[in-house]
């Protein structure tokens, strides 16, 4: 495969696995998310990609060429951290044009000045070269650390938390950016994320890891509609989880029965979706539950409900009658897409 290839990466740290049979690939061109909690061997595997941890097992492949034993400046790959590492005795443009400099000696100035030009209009910083890095707000070092990391035309670009020291708004604002500026020059990346909306927003693919493994790996949209385990599910913030007993009738809850249509038996947790219900005026509905809060979002308000001890979040949009905090209600889900049943023995937890 044209691209980058992990082959069962295996990397300790005296008794502590951090990465357990690591396998996935990530075709030229292609942006793919690995999501996952602090914890869960993300940055190791970053490393060992670019050359700066060695895996204890497996294989690191560019193009089919095993990379075991090429350094990290042979590797041709980029790598922009969370903190943005923005030298602040530089202004703009010899930040971006650092990566462009041989390690020694001088180079092609204006080639160079033409390419720091180029990379500050693709980020939207046009005319910013002359600026001091240490005025600029946290979005603009974010876009100069993303046109730094660009200017060598890398064949690989990591981005680890590229977002996370900004604020949520600013974030939001600059991710979607963020993905339109990789595709616009069809950059092969790898982007490291905890958040599940930044990963959904950016990604082509994403790859889940949970403990030093990968447990799901999939579309953003497979991976919402279909997770794999609990914990994907409330990774990804599907949190609407209900422990219950499954049996040929059905499988019965402290909420309700709900339907079992895969069969299943025995212990189960049931994922009931936020945005698979309706409210209902008349009875016959499957959850009946008190109103504990309800917050505007724009096109939808997000009611949690208290249903026999247990708390449940629903979106519903804007346009219908939204019943009031203290207020009994009587939910309906909208067919069997709007419930997954797993095994009880699948973990939640990391």
């Amino acid at each position: 495969m044209n691209g980058l290839t992990l082959e069962n990466i295996y990397k300790s740290f005296g008794s502590t696995a951090a990465l357990i049979g690591v396998s996935f690939e990530v075709a030229q061109g292609e942006i793919v998310a690995v999501l996952g909690p602090s914890g869960c061997g993300k940055s190791t595997l970053l490393a060992i990609i670019a050359g700066l941890e060695i895996a204890d097992r497996g294989e690191v492949r560019w193009d089919g060429e095993n990379l075991a034993g090429m350094p990290p400046h042979r590797r041709g790959f980029g790598l922009m951290f969370q903190d943005y590492a923005l030298f602040p005795h530089m202004n703009v443009a010899d930040n971006v044009a650092f990566g462009l400099r041989p390690p020694f000696g001088s180079s092609d100035g204006g080639i160079e000045g033409g390419k720091v030009t180029e990379m500050l209009e693709l980020v939207g910083l046009p005319g910013f070269e002359r600026r001091d890095v240490n005025t600029l707000s946290g979005g603009e070092q974010q876009r100069v650390a993303l046109a730094r990391s660009l200017a060598p035309q890398p064949r690989l670009l990591m981005l680890d938390e590229p977002l996370g020291s900004l604020d949520r708004n600013l974030r939001e604002r600059l991710t979607s950016d963020l993905r339109l500026i990789l595709r616009g020059v069809n950059q092969t990346a790898i982007y490291v994320t905890h958040d599940q909306e930044e990963a959904f927003t950016v990604a082509d693919r994403l790859v889940v890891m949970q403990a030093g493994r990968v447990v799901q790996a999939g579309t953003p949209q497979d991976i919402y509609s279909r997770p794999a385990s609990p914990f994907v599910a409330g990774f990804v913030g599907l949190t609407n989880l209900v422990e219950g007993t499954a049996t040929a009738a059905g499988i019965e809850t402290s909420i309700g029965r709900f339907p079992n249509p895969d069969r299943v038996h025995g212990p189960v947790m049931v994922l009931i979706r936020p945005e698979g219900a309706r409210l209902a005026e008349a009875g016959g509905c499957t959850l009946t539950g008190t109103v504990l809060e309800r917050s505007f979002r724009g096109r939808s308000y997000r009611l949690t409900l208290e249903m026999e001890g247990v708390r449940l979040a629903f979106d519903l949009p804007s346009s219908e009658h939204v019943p009031a905090e203290g207020q009994s209600v009587q939910v309906c889900l909208e067919g069997d897409a709007a419930v997954q049943v797993f095994p009880r023995g699948m973990g939640f937890r990391e």
